[in-house]
């Protein structure tokens, strides 16, 4: 199954698998899909320890569609990965207004 349409199916609660440098598959928690820049960004939570990633973190990857198939590549660039929380954080704020607002 194509990454994108893993990620975008809203009914889809497994986890997904990624394999690092050494092939190791660490499984990871989906936490959101932003789109940025022109590019298709997810956060995901890793299931499994990763040196260098404390138990609350997540990690920002971007959808590579340069290549035959779609693939995850961590992005590397601080200030977009950080530019993409910031638009997950928005996204959660717009949310939780929404919800006050509902009540």
């Amino acid at each position: 199954m194509d990454i994108l349409d893993v990620l975008l199916d809203e009914e889809n609660c497994a986890p997904i698998t990624l394999c690092d440098e050494d092939h190791r598959a660490i499984n990871f928690e989906q936490v959101a899909v932003i789109p940025y820049k022109d590019k298709i960004y997810c956060i995901l939570k890793p299931l499994d320890c990763i040196d260098g990633v404390a138990d609350d973190e997540a990690i920002v990857f971007y959808v590579d569609e340069s290549g035959e198939k779609n693939e995850l590549r961590a992005e590397l660039n601080q200030m977009d990965a950080m530019c993409v929380f910031e638009e997950y954080y928005d996204l959660l704020e717009e949310d939780m207004l929404k919800r006050r607002g509902q009540r």
